[in-house]
């Protein structure tokens, strides 16, 4: 499964159809904190660990670029609960 990273999403996209995407605006002055605000996977994925990865590809990128987060997404959130080893990331 290849995800595409641009600078505030990560989406999987097969055959012209998006099947996954997890979005995290950036705000403030500096641009250095983003909103974790959305979390998508189609039905057809569902259950197969794909919000899961989209999750541990945007801390990936995050850390990479010594930005922070703040998580108002209900996935996000429960994700964040879940693996402290991630809250590093977390503002």
């Amino acid at each position: 499964m290849a995800f595409v990273k641009e600078n505030n999403r990560i989406t999987y996209v097969q055959n012209g159809e998006m099947l996954a995407e997890i979005t995290f605006p950036a705000f403030g002055e500096d641009g250095n904190v983003v909103n974790i605000d959305h979390t998508f996977v189609n039905d057809v994925l569902r259950g197969q660990g794909v919000a899961g990865t989209l999750m541990e590809q945007t801390v990936e990128l995050l850390r990479q670029d010594g930005r922070k987060a703040v998580a108002t997404c209900s996935y996000a959130k429960k994700w964040f609960e879940k693996h402290p080893e991630a809250k590093d990331v977390l503002r």
